[in-house]
């Protein structure tokens, strides 16, 4: 087979060279082989917002940078600049914002800071502590830059207690009224008298603050944690990213990479998964009047008889004796009842057979995804013994192309919970019947060639190419390279699609998806989650 392979009557010319589909230094197509992530710590992709992973070696100088940015412009020690950036939330912008707009006092008073410009009065030598109303020396006393001093004793136990808390990030003086924040050294100080392991925990939340109060850097969701976190370098947060690890999620809502869904219909999606099984329940079973046990009817009558020998009436769930004909039941109606359940029961089926219609394609193709994702060293094993075969071809189109039906594949499973929601009852008042079936037949015309060239790559990288002669190759180089071109194309017109034509004419409600990452693909797939 492989010596004949291109050799055929399909003498099909797709009309791409090789450097259609090579990737330059910009990204414009497929994904460089020979660029790891750790080489390459900051993406961007098309519309989609660049992003760099942060490890927990890179977290303190990724903090440090913005740290100084702010020390230098504001003229304030390191603390005071940690104060100012933690209460807005690591946005530099918006922390200069603020100060032109409202002044230094105004932001000085709104971040927690107190007096900066000069030190407060001196204590005499023997002071009464306000708190526990202990008379202590001078050299016992601490005072904050609001002014008010206390004890140690009472400063030790106050820290101590917001840090096991885990409210360590921003600690408020004691005084009454008081809304300053807590010098840090000063806590950091008296916490490691008290307890060394307590101090450290104090220093993570400080270190750990610069990505939970950073609304454009977020933990990465793998599970066992990896330890990274992802910043995104633009405010527009609805972007789906990778980290290192592999792990590749939706920065808005944290949950595993999900367009072309919006975050709330994969929440919804989500749930409804989790309550299909109750979903059958309620359209198969009913519960016996007596035992309460579920009972699922498995003939035409309408009298059913539990195991625990109650009969009741199917239509309406009320407890009847046993006699009985095919259309009624001895000394029990169930009036006009029945009709309403008939159609509640019809309704409630109708809608169980959409979900599963839905629900099966889309776990088709993540069935799919979990083969493709097992195959990559089988593809990869080919590689290798074609090169050491044929040293002097180029095939690295062989992993990008494998990397693009990994992502397509994905997106395709994701595009099925889409119409579910897009043309089900969650926008019923934004489209009228004949709006809403013209837009799901050009969606689905869009999703089924989407679907038809998927299926193709996937057969195609089968083939047994390592045994192929160098015009087989070739000639699979050329079928592969069309279909990856045509793949892209097939993505990134369903996405407009959807932006353009369902979610943008929406004017009840604002809903958005991840714009697509068709210029630079996502690197790893042994991260990739497909949890059904």
């Amino acid at each position: 087979m492989g010596e004949d392979y291109g050799s055929g009557d399909d003498d099909c010319s797709y009309g791409y060279d090789e450097e259609d589909f090579l990737v330059d230094d910009d990204g414009d197509e497929g994904c460089s082989s020979d660029r790891s992530p750790s080489e390459s710590a900051e993406r961007s992709a098309g519309n989609s917002p660049s992003y760099k992973v942060i490890t927990r070696e890179s977290l303190l100088t990724a903090q440090r940078k913005d740290l100084q940015r702010v020390m230098e412009f504001f003229s304030v020690k390191e603390k005071h600049a940690r104060t100012l950036l933690i209460h807005f939330r690591w946005d530099v912008d918006v922390l200069i914002e603020y100060l032109v707009e409202h002044g230094k006092e105004r932001l000085y008073t709104k971040a927690g800071l107190g007096n900066l410009e000069g030190s407060a009065a001196g204590c005499p030598s023997i002071i009464d502590c306000s708190i526990c109303y202990e008379e202590v020396s001078v050299d016992e006393v601490t005072t904050m830059d609001c002014g008010h001093f206390f004890c140690n004793a009472c400063w030790t136990q106050h820290f101590v207690v917001k840090i096991q808390e885990g409210q360590g990030r921003r600690i408020k003086c004691m005084a009454p009224r008081c809304e300053c924040i807590c010098d840090e050294v000063h806590i950091r100080d008296l916490v490691r008298s008290a307890d060394h392991s307590l101090a450290d925990r104090f220093e993570q939340f400080l270190l750990d603050s610069y990505i939970e109060d950073n609304k454009r850097v977020k933990w990465c969701p793998s599970v066992p944690h990896c330890g990274n976190a992802v910043q995104v370098e633009a405010d527009d947060l609805v972007c789906e990213v990778e980290c290192e690890c592999g792990m590749q999620f939706c920065f808005s809502c944290a949950a595993d990479a999900h367009s072309p869904c919006s975050c709330r219909m994969w929440e919804l999606w989500t749930k409804k998964n989790q309550d299909a099984t109750d979903s059958w329940i309620t359209v198969n079973t009913k519960p016996c009047p007596k035992c309460h046990k579920l009972v699922q009817k498995d003939g035409g009558c309408n009298l059913v008889i539990c195991t625990c020998q109650q009969a009741f009436c199917w239509l309406c769930g009320a407890a009847t004796g046993r006699d009985h004909t095919w259309d009624s039941i001895a000394n029990h109606s169930c009036g006009r009842y029945k009709e309403d359940y008939k159609k509640k029961s019809e309704t409630a089926k109708k809608e169980l057979d959409r979900y599963m219609h839905y629900y099966d394609r889309y776990k088709a193709h993540l069935d799919s995804l979990k083969l493709e994702l097992k195959q990559e060293q089988t593809v990869m094993s080919k590689v290798s013994t074609l090169e050491d075969k044929e040293s002097t071809l180029d095939i690295s189109w062989i992993q990008k192309a494998f990397f693009r039906l990994v992502q397509s594949r994905r997106i395709l499973a994701h595009s099925y919970p889409f119409p579910y929601y897009m043309f089900g009852s969650l926008f019923k008042d934004e489209m009228n019947d004949k709006e809403m079936d013209l837009k799901k037949t050009l969606f689905e015309d869009r999703q089924q060639l989407l679907e038809a060239n998927v299926e193709m790559l996937s057969k195609l990288l089968e083939e047994k190419f390592d045994e192929f002669r160098v015009a087989g190759v070739l000639d699979l180089r050329e079928k592969v390279q069309a279909v990856v071109v045509s793949t892209d194309n097939l993505c990134r017109n369903l996405y407009e699609f959807i932006e353009n034509d369902l979610l943008g004419p929406l004017t009840k409600t604002f809903e958005r998806i991840a714009p697509y990452r068709g210029s630079s693909l996502f690197n790893h797939f042994k991260g990739e989650s497909v949890q059904v």
